[in-house]
């Protein structure tokens, strides 16, 4: 594949199979973006404007043509991929089920659906949902514009024990672990039915395409890449984790050839131990959140834990945290995203490859 603005196409992607694969070239990889909330800003849209949010998040001529405006006069430094994902929310899976989204102007959220147990024949998956057609459109959009100027990825998939939660509510699925088990079985049975056939379909059309295997970490494979995640474990034990959600991670992960485990913040952590030494996952990323979770560096010890177990980690790392960071720290396994102007990225390489 060959990008505008990213002549080393081929150099980049090699380095990241061999970060996947637990081998080491001349430098960690390093994307110059963040994953962390605190990095999301609110875009100019130039006096353009829609009867509703909905009508802006769906209007995929628009989000294209955005996206590529972005992408004028940049080069790509480091293994920081052009990608666009189709996008809809995090919650869209969900969605393709039957509830609504409610769209702010950065975000989407779920309106729950199951309120009494009746409600549960209300779910029911049908690629004729206005959501699931929305993706096909973006996605159909992107890849008649993508050309030599961008990679066109799938849409952001929480199934399993987060798909429940954007139906029932996580404070109600919280109750409904400990009074309704038999129930929260019974939908993560539906929500599990479709994940994989979902996740398959997009991958289908996108490889048709002549496209790589990525989706919103903007992290390409040649094969299946996946992003497992249970963000709601937050609010669970460990034993509920593991009967809860566990079985669920297991299937997805063997059904994908990469999987970066998304560990979004402290209260998932807590289920570190069940997940860090499955096979199949080859990496966990590392969001350590906002307010007192920084700086990165009071988390070294996790970040440092997960290398031992000879597992890949990526880590979102300041740019004034940088040197403290390659002080205390290995190269091994990382994967660093490091917000930076693109005047300095050149020379934040030469200092990894020092590293």
């Amino acid at each position: 594949m060959e990008l505008q603005g990213k002549p080393d196409f081929e150099e980049a992607l090699h380095r990241t199979e061999a970060w996947f694969n637990h081998e080491k070239l001349d430098r960690p990889p390093v994307r110059f973006a963040m994953h962390n909330a605190s990095s999301i800003s609110i875009p100019d849209y130039r006096g353009r404007t829609w009867p509703s949010q909905k009508a802006r998040w769906f209007d995929a001529e628009f989000q294209v043509d955005f996206f590529l405006q972005s992408l004028r006069n940049r080069r790509f430094y480091g293994e920081t991929f052009p990608v666009f994902f189709p996008n809809l929310g995090p919650n869209v899976y969900a969605a393709f089920h039957g509830c609504e989204l409610e769209f702010a102007e950065i975000t989407s959220w779920a309106l729950h659906l199951v309120e009494n147990w009746d409600d549960l024949k209300r779910i029911k998956f049908h690629r004729d949902n206005e959501y699931f057609r929305g993706i096909e459109e973006l996605t159909r959009v992107a890849l008649e514009k993508c050309a030599d100027k961008f990679m066109v990825g799938y849409t952001d998939l929480h199934g399993s024990l987060d798909c429940v939660a954007d139906w029932r509510d996580p404070q109600r699925l919280c109750l409904d672990i400990m009074d309704c088990p038999g129930k929260v079985h019974e939908m993560l049975g539906i929500a599990n039915e479709n994940f994989l056939p979902v996740y398959d379909h997009y991958d289908e059309v996108l490889k048709a395409h002549g496209q790589f295997s990525v989706t919103w970490m903007e992290i390409p494979s040649r094969g299946k890449m996946h992003i497992p995640s249970c963000d709601f474990a937050a609010m669970i034990s460990p034993d509920a984790f593991c009967e809860f959600y566990l079985p669920s991670l297991l299937r997805e992960v063997a059904h994908t050839t990469h999987n970066i485990f998304h560990i979004d913040g402290s209260g998932v952590l807590n289920h570190l131990e069940h997940i860090l030494h499955i096979p199949q996952i080859q990496a966990y990323q590392w969001v350590q959140g906002i307010g007192d979770d920084f700086p990165i560096l009071q988390w070294l010890p996790v970040i440092k834990k997960i290398q031992a177990a000879g597992k890949g980690v990526v880590v979102d790392v300041q740019l004034n945290e940088l040197e403290p960071f390659i002080d205390a720290m290995k190269p091994d396994g990382l994967f660093l995203c490091i917000p930076a102007e693109e005047s300095l990225q050149p020379d934040i390489l030469k200092r990894i490859e020092k590293w």
